[in-house]
């Protein structure tokens, strides 16, 4: 349940042992009750879908390293038009299918990993992607992003799912196809969205899963940064700093966007929000969690295609890969 802590960058420096101790997280509180348990009928709303267009004013691939957010623009709306697809359902098989392929033909080399769930409402399978991208380096880099989306009524989650699912896609065509220094993984997680009522074990379990997979593997303690992104197209974009994040790394990435002028989105204010970064976080891995829970659609029926912004994807974009350089040169 995306409940969060919210202060300006100033507070930050005096409540920042308090922002440890009371967290937020993927649940608001005017929101707890429309959310309920996720019982009633999952029905598709796609409006907008064949009808919506990208902004007249979205950047030139050429102008934000290559990203194109009439392409992601165009993810998204692939996404919402399959409907609802929360884990287990079968949209979100076909949004796993579109995915793949969308990887296949960007010469991405993708894994799957297909698990089952333990729920409130039993047992959900679900399918983790991970695209590895090779270097030369030692040092993994990871990208993430979650594609479910919330078990609502008439909710198909352009903003809270696909937006940064297409973000991640749009990067993956990018990286794949350049010589990487360090490893790039890019994860699509599975089942970030609670069930029922958001708790530890009711909430992120394609990430969590993921995470002590790579434990187990020796391969966690190689991630040298994750850099989470959810909710992330609003045409009223507008980033928090998320203050469970690491300090450096989330300094980077906004220190960034102010270097590539988008300080009027990257604001100086704190929130902190429980996100699939906690699974890393929680194991020591360095990450950052670039999110825009202040959406007044959120968990809503609201969240479709029209709410989203092919500018804000493409911003949102430029500033990882700018970012992921950086990382690079370390």
């Amino acid at each position: 349940m995306k409940s969060c802590l919210r202060t300006t960058v100033v507070e930050v420096m005096c409540t920042c042992l308090l922002a440890l101790a009371v967290t937020g997280c993927k649940q608001r509180a005017d929101q707890v009750q429309a959310a309920g348990s996720g019982e009633a009928p999952l029905k598709s709303s796609v409006a907008g879908a064949s009808t919506q267009i990208p902004d007249a004013d979205t950047p030139a691939p050429e102008s934000v390293d290559g990203f194109d957010g009439r392409r992601a623009f165009e993810d998204v709306s692939r996404q919402v038009g399959f409907g609802a697809r929360p884990s287990g359902s079968t949209a979100i098989t076909q949004a796993q299918d579109y995915l793949l392929s969308q990887l296949k033909a960007a010469g991405c080399s993708a894994e799957t990993d297909a698990f089952n769930a333990q729920t409130p409402a039993g047992v959900v399978p679900m399918k983790n992607i991970l695209v590895k991208i090779p270097g030369d380096r030692a040092g993994i880099l990871m990208l993430a992003t979650h594609y479910d989306t919330k078990r609502l009524d008439l909710f198909v989650g352009a903003d809270d799912g696909a937006s940064s699912t297409a973000v991640m896609l749009e990067i993956a065509r990018q990286l794949c196809a350049q010589t990487q220094h360090h490893p790039v993984w890019i994860a699509f997680f599975d089942g970030e969205e609670a069930v029922g009522e958001w708790s530890d074990t009711d909430s992120r379990y394609g990430s969590r899963e993921m995470a002590a997979k790579l434990a187990m593997s020796g391969d966690l303690k190689k991630i040298q940064a994750f850099l989470l992104a959810d909710i992330v197209g609003s045409r009223m974009l507008r980033f928090k700093r998320e203050l469970n994040s690491t300090k450096a790394l989330t300094d980077m990435v906004w220190n960034t966007a102010a270097r590539l002028g988008y300080s009027g989105i990257f604001v100086n204010e704190g929130m902190a929000i429980e996100d699939d970064h906690l699974s890393f976080l929680k194991r020591g891995v360095p990450c950052v969690d670039v999110i825009d829970l202040e959406i007044p659609y959120w968990h809503t029926p609201q969240d479709t295609l029209d709410k989203i912004s092919a500018k804000s994807l493409a911003i949102t974009g430029h500033v990882l890969l700018e970012t992921i350089k950086q990382l690079q040169a370390k």
